[in-house]
């Protein structure tokens, strides 16, 4: 009777830990991604080394039902810029491709904290392609 209790309190232990683990465990994408489309030059992203330093809600959010930017939360979808991000889209001026977004927002961060990385050869690397 002894065992019997004594196992089945470790196994609920072991299986309540496993399934806390599970849902934190999160698809964390690629360690780089390259960004690039028809028409861009293509762009190499370190994914991983931005996730190590920030928020995923620095870069990734949504688009709400009125269309404004709804805030990254955990769990959230994370979809292609270009899924709002493009001409037909109705986005403002300067939004209206992934180009346009890099350049806003991954320039203005790295404007912030470490100049050098705002040259072109920094994403663009020669012989890189999509």
């Amino acid at each position: 009777m002894k065992k019997t209790l004594i196992c089945s309190v470790a196994l609920a232990f072991l299986c309540t830990t496993g399934l806390a683990a599970l849902s934190m465990a999160q698809d964390k994408g690629p360690a780089e991604i390259i960004l690039g489309g028809k028409g861009f030059k293509p762009a190499l992203f370190p994914h991983a080394d931005h996730q190590a330093r920030l928020q995923c809600g620095v870069c990734h959010h949504s688009k709400g039902p009125d269309g404004k930017q709804v805030p990254y939360t955990k769990g959230m979808k994370i979809q292609k810029c270009e899924t709002c991000h493009n001409k037909n889209d109705g986005m403002p001026k300067g939004l209206t491709s992934l180009k346009d977004v890099a350049h806003k927002k991954c320039k203005g961060c790295h404007r912030e904290t470490d100049r050098k990385l705002t040259m072109c050869s920094t994403c663009h690397k020669k012989g890189l392609k999509k």
